[in-house]
């Protein structure tokens, strides 16, 4: 019998690190130019949501749906399967969190009526970390920027801007976390096991998430 605690995490890891980040870069080439498109939408989303506009709720939720579900095809399934078997799954959840944004956007939208200044500061510190922290992240670690997740198109920026806007209502189903939440956990324990020195942004973001919402809860909110 093999010494399985000898094992370290990077020996189940199912393809290198240079595999992955170039399946990265050939994805976003091929998007291009929905890139523009998807950074466009998210400053749209959070413009409308930090005003507190008539109807954002539906509409954040709706747009969060669509990219959740964008990712989960386009991404999940089409490209990170073909090196990592466990992605059928990840499409999976992506897209059941689609789904249960759409039916959020359908049914009445989220409640942007205005919340605590806490949770409001905290969703727009993880709102900051998918738009500019995970992409300087990964120019500071030396990938090159065509290796740039996309909030929108990427599954790390989307989960964690999803997270952000979610904190930012005053009212949002608890379940509307536990995909996201999990999915930076998941993300952050990869990226570990792949020795990237960016792996802290998704689990720092679900701990975020976790902390505001347990919070909010314990105060009977």
């Amino acid at each position: 019998m093999s010494d399985w605690w000898t094992y370290r995490p990077s020996d189940f890891l199912l393809f290198a690190p240079r595999t992955y980040y170039r399946l990265v870069e050939t994805y976003n080439v091929e998007s291009w130019p929905w890139q523009a498109v998807a950074i466009a939408a998210a400053l749209a989303m959070i413009a409308l949501a930090w005003r507190r506009a008539r109807h954002a709720g539906r509409i954040v939720a709706l747009v969060l749906a669509f990219a959740w579900g964008a990712v989960a095809w386009r991404f999940h399934w089409e490209r990170y399967a073909t090196i990592n078997w466990a992605a059928m799954y990840f499409a999976g959840a992506f897209a059941l969190q689609a789904a249960l944004l759409a039916w959020t956007g359908l049914v009445g939208g989220l409640d942007y009526g205005g919340t605590s200044r806490r949770r409001r500061y905290a969703g727009l510190a993880l709102i900051v970390a998918a738009l500019a922290v995970v992409p300087f992240a990964a120019l500071a670690a030396g990938r090159p920027w065509r290796q740039l997740e996309v909030a929108g198109l990427s599954p790390d920026p989307t989960a964690i801007l999803t997270l952000g806007l979610l904190l930012i209502a005053r009212r949002a189903h608890l379940a509307l976390y536990v995909v996201p939440v999990l999915w930076c956990l998941a993300s952050g324990l990869t990226l570990w096991t792949m020795k990237a020195p960016d792996a802290f942004i998704p689990v720092l973001a679900a701990i975020v998430a976790a902390a505001a919402v347990a919070s909010l809860r314990l105060r009977g909110r």
